[in-house]
């Protein structure tokens, strides 16, 4: 394995609620990225032949003890990204559930199933491990991305390198403790601060046989050149904005409620969060009342103090591009609900704004606002609901409220991966997550978690 190695550079982790720098961690060497890519490889040979029994009792042992360290990750994520403590908690839930549904239903997801073909006696269609998985992971959810990628993957027998994102090394390098106290084999799971040099390289090395990405759509596209290149599977969950549709049936209290809260999930920085509130005219004035007072309503202050319930962004970086996407739309007609924007000061806050009036000539029409901006559409009808929530270059959610009836067949018809009727479905360990068009390709989590990464090996029985 060769790779050039930038100069000075680290993962840095700042404190957004400060700007203060907290720490900084060295790039890995060349020499000790092979060392763990060669441990991965030979952990894999073995792994992939532990009974399932045992694979369930580390998973469960892994599952206790983020549980019990939960305040300890959660307060490393909110000092890392800046989100309230509350969502930091939730997110580290988010990975113990995990870790105990595979461990529940491991066995039966991983189940032969029997295939009749003429002229063979049985054809067994059985679920198997490839090797080791690259995870590249994005800053906002540390703690939940990190094990997305690793728990269907370990259950499957593969094993798992995850590179974190530069800003939020220290959340992810907590699991590496809790995998060696659990009693996982060494090499199961690794976490990697490689350079995206480094990841090209592991990328094109033969013992990495699959890759899995969150982040921009930008990264996406390369990363899935790259990984094609190579002739590898490769799961993408990119960017999205997500349109919440408010139909004249609805509930408006609930549908306004749900959806300020929907928005404001880790400050508004999440790919699934719904961005675009598409509100039909009959109940348009009284739902946009609600939501404007339920992001007016909002305290936004220290991450760690109680009171809060917004914290800083993620970096000044993510601030000023938001500011920048709104300014945009302000200059270009956008009515502004309630005024909020960057707060002067040290740390990277951003307060939660509603605008209305968004048009296609504007930058938020088509790009992913990330952070606590809401933005209201309001259109005629259902079916003006349904063309405007489909304009738009992502797809990977989206939520109908309404008579059940009616939201259904709205739902239908819009270009996501997933859909809430009267709900907000984000992504349940259950079920497949991902989305269309330039929300990426593939699924995570439920069966899909592990089917996008095995080998679908076909035994055709004679007899």
């Amino acid at each position: 394995m060769t790779a050039t190695m930038p100069a000075q550079r680290t993962y840095r982790t700042l404190n957004p609620a400060t700007g203060e720098l907290l720490r900084e961690f060295a790039f890995i060497d060349n020499a000790d990225l092979e060392a763990k890519l060669a441990t991965a490889h030979a952990a894999h040979l073995a792994w992939r032949d532990v009974p399932i029994s045992e694979k369930v009792a580390l998973f469960l042992a892994v599952a206790d003890l983020i549980e019990a360290r939960l305040p300890e990750l959660a307060h490393q994520a909110t000092l890392e990204m800046g989100k309230v403590l509350p969502h930091s908690m939730a997110e580290g839930s988010g990975a113990v559930d995990m870790f105990r549904y595979y461990a529940k239903h491991g066995e039966e997801l991983l189940a032969d199933e029997l295939i009749e073909v003429p002229g063979f006696a049985k054809v067994i269609l059985r679920r198997e491990a490839v090797g080791v998985v690259l995870g590249i992971e994005p800053w906002n959810a540390p703690l939940y991305q990190a094990m997305r990628a690793t728990a269907p993957n370990l259950m499957l027998g593969n094993t798992v390198l995850v590179k974190p994102a530069e800003i939020c090394a220290g959340s992810t390098l907590m699991y590496d403790e809790i995998f060696r106290e659990a009693g996982f084999p060494e090499g199961c799971y690794q976490t990697v601060l490689a350079t995206p040099e480094q990841c090209s390289t592991l990328i094109a090395d033969d013992r990495i046989r699959a890759v899995t990405l969150t982040g921009s759509d930008r990264a996406g596209s390369a990363v899935g050149a790259q990984a094609s290149k190579h002739i590898k599977p490769v799961v993408l969950e990119l960017g999205g904005s997500d349109a919440f549709i408010v139909l004249d049936s609805a509930d408006v209290d609930v549908a306004a409620g749900t959806a300020a809260a929907c928005r404001l999930v880790l400050g508004g920085q999440a790919c699934a969060l719904p961005k675009r509130v598409i509100v039909t005219d009959g109940i348009a004035d009284e739902f946009t009342e609600k939501y404007v007072a339920a992001f007016a309503g909002q305290v936004l202050g220290d991450p760690f103090d109680e009171k809060s319930t917004v914290g800083p962004m993620s970096s000044q970086a993510a601030a000023d591009l938001l500011q920048e996407q709104m300014e945009d739309a302000i200059e270009k007609g956008a009515t502004v609900l309630l005024a909020g924007g960057k707060v002067d000061g040290p740390g990277s806050y951003f307060a939660p704004a509603v605008i209305a009036g968004v048009t296609p000539e504007m930058r938020v029409y088509r790009e992913e606002p990330f952070g606590p901006l809401g933005m209201i559409f309001r259109v005629a009808d259902a079916e003006a609901a349904v063309a405007l929530a489909n304009d738009n270059p992502y797809g990977l959610g989206g939520a109908v409220f309404g008579a059940e009836e009616e939201a259904m067949r709205i739902a239908a018809r819009l270009d996501t991966g997933g859909v809430g009727i009267n709900a907000f479905l984000g992504s349940p360990t259950e079920v497949p997550f991902g989305g269309t068009k330039r929300s990426g390709v593939g699924r995570e989590l439920g069966r899909s978690g592990m089917d996008q990464f095995a080998n679908m090996k076909t035994y055709g029985i004679g007899g």
